[in-house]
């Protein structure tokens, strides 16, 4: 039992010194687990030696030493070699997760972008998250970066990422952690994109963001994303070619004539002959819609409701 307890006592003096961060109870189970049977079995061969070479018995404090010794070097030594060594044995050492096949609950890894963004926390107050919710350092870092900027615009953007992040981790629907992983997979690549995308595909998660380049590049390396821009067209209302609808035009459009107005979603409305009706509300007939991962457009024709009175004849 002593060297499980000298061992024990190194690891964490070992965790401590190098700032290690223990993420997996059972890797030290595991390990000491091990430990303890090659402890065991370097007993029995001090005691074999001990009869083989005639010890005498009056050194069996040196021999109970030697036993304790080699004992905590024997767990530690597994301990270490677990800890360290569970991110690159997926499918050798059998307390690893295995990579993740089935479509449970996954983790989800937040980028900076969404963060600004602020409608994650709208979604997550509807409590329709459910997964992990995790938010690198390194993105962490980036979004103080934006934060301490010297251009006005992207510290406004910082700033407003930073209380959509303690709103986030004010809200008792969703499990939001601040993560500092060492991942050799990670700490390789350069780019807070890549890094998380690497993140991702290490923990088996998923990303959640509005950066088009980011979502291409994840897709690229097989990993799930969670565009904000997709789950908002989504949730839009269905209007289709030949529907009536109400909205009000406040700018011209890019074509002569047209007119261009938005919904209460945001959803832009492009209406044909609408230009001389700006700051009023007008009813159009819906000709066409386009869907995009940057939003919805809705085109449609000024619905005359008044025909011109006809001449006397």
């Amino acid at each position: 039992m002593l060297p499980v307890v000298a061992a024990f006592v190194l690891v964490m003096v070992d965790i401590f010194w190098r700032r290690k961060q223990l993420q997996l109870v059972s890797g030290l189970f595991f390990g000491a687990l091990a430990g303890i049977v090659i402890a065991y079995g370097l007993r029995l061969i001090v005691d074999l030696g001990v009869a083989v070479f005639n010890i005498s018995p009056d050194r069996k404090s040196l021999i109970d030493m030697t036993k304790l010794v080699l004992g905590a070097a024997a767990v530690f030594l597994c301990i270490t070699f677990v800890l360290q060594t569970k991110d690159d044995f997926r499918f050798v050492i059998p307390y690893v997760e295995f990579s993740k096949e089935t479509k449970g609950a996954r983790p989800m890894l937040l980028d900076t972008s969404v963060i600004v963004d602020g409608r994650i926390a709208d979604i997550a107050e509807t409590g329709i998250l459910e997964s992990e919710t995790i938010v690198p350092r390194f993105v962490l870092t980036e979004l103080h970066a934006i934060a301490d900027s010297e251009d006005t615009l992207k510290r406004r953007r910082g700033r407003r990422g930073l209380d959509v992040l303690n709103r986030l981790q004010k809200c008792n629907r969703l499990d939001v952690e601040i993560v500092d992983v060492r991942v050799p997979a990670v700490e390789k690549v350069a780019g807070v994109d890549e890094k998380l995308v690497a993140l991702a595909s290490h923990l088996a998660g998923r990303v959640i963001t509005n950066d088009y380049n980011l979502n291409k590049i994840a897709q690229l390396r097989g990993v799930d994303v969670i565009n904000i821009n997709d789950l908002a067209n989504a949730l839009k209302p269905v209007v289709l070619p030949g529907e009536t609808m109400r909205v009000k035009v406040i700018r011209p459009g890019d074509e002569p004539g047209q007119g261009v107005g938005y919904l209460e979603d945001g959803t832009m409305v492009v209406a044909e002959q609408g230009r001389d009706h700006i700051g009023e509300e007008i009813e159009i007939t819906v000709t066409s819609v386009l869907q995009t991962s940057a939003g919805r457009m809705i085109f449609g024709r000024l619905e005359r409701t008044a025909r011109p009175a006809q001449r006397g004849t």
